[in-house]
């Protein structure tokens, strides 16, 4: 009896995300792929990065969502290049998105760019789109065991943003807790404690940011 074998859908997304990878370092672009659950915050951080780092970098978004374009709408607001993806109650983006998101985009008027995936902590981690780097985006208003519950994220990302840190005086949330915790599971994860409504923390983020960037433009040099 011959039993049908389906091919691996993730064999099948790492292909194509091999062939953005290779795109974006022809082109020396910094790709990051920002995920968090919903609310975190993820667009408010791309709005203060877009409008702060506008006169330093040309940049883009990807944004996915299950539905509306509220959010690239808001990013498009900076004057950056914005693409929205509507998943239609699919809960990540694949490389195959990303591709289909990218022939409307300039490639030549990138120096970096944002993918804001769907709002969870789960299914975009296992889903490579090519990025350079996963940006996990963790919020105070969230519980401090998140990096705990959700280690894949946390073990996989290049960085962690906490987010919402003005909040800090009116939540229950243990910053040296979560770190501790985030650490445990990636010993060299960057850790950017962040306030988009104060401003405060920002800078080491996007220092981080010029160092990726110029370390990217280095290599398609």
């Amino acid at each position: 009896m011959n039993i049908p074998i389906v091919r691996n859908i993730l064999e099948a997304n790492e292909k194509v995300a091999a062939t953005l990878r290779e795109k974006f370092a022809q082109k020396g672009i910094l790709a990051l792929n920002l995920i968090s659950s919903p609310g975190a915050g993820k667009t408010s951080l791309l709005e203060r990065t877009l409008q702060d780092l506008s006169g330093e970098f040309a940049m883009a978004v990807i944004e996915g969502d299950l539905q509306t374009d509220n959010d690239a709408r808001r990013v498009a607001a900076t004057g950056a290049q914005a693409v929205q993806i509507n998943t239609e109650g699919g809960c990540h983006l694949d490389s195959n998105l990303v591709a289909a998101a990218l022939e409307n985009l300039d490639y030549d008027k990138i120096d970096v760019l944002f993918i804001e995936n769907v709002g969870n902590l789960v299914c975009p981690v296992e889903f490579d789109c090519g990025e350079d780097a996963k940006v996990a985006i963790l919020s105070v208003a969230e519980g401090d065991d998140k990096p705990e519950k959700y280690p894949l994220l946390f073990h996989m990302a290049g960085a962690m943003v906490l987010n919402k840190t003005d909040l800090l005086p009116h939540v229950d949330f243990d910053v040296q807790k979560a770190i501790k915790h985030a650490r445990r599971l990636n010993r060299g994860l960057e850790v950017f404690e962040v306030s988009c409504r104060t401003g405060n923390g920002l800078e080491n983020w996007y220092n981080w940011l010029r160092a990726m960037r110029a370390a990217k433009k280095q290599q398609a040099a």
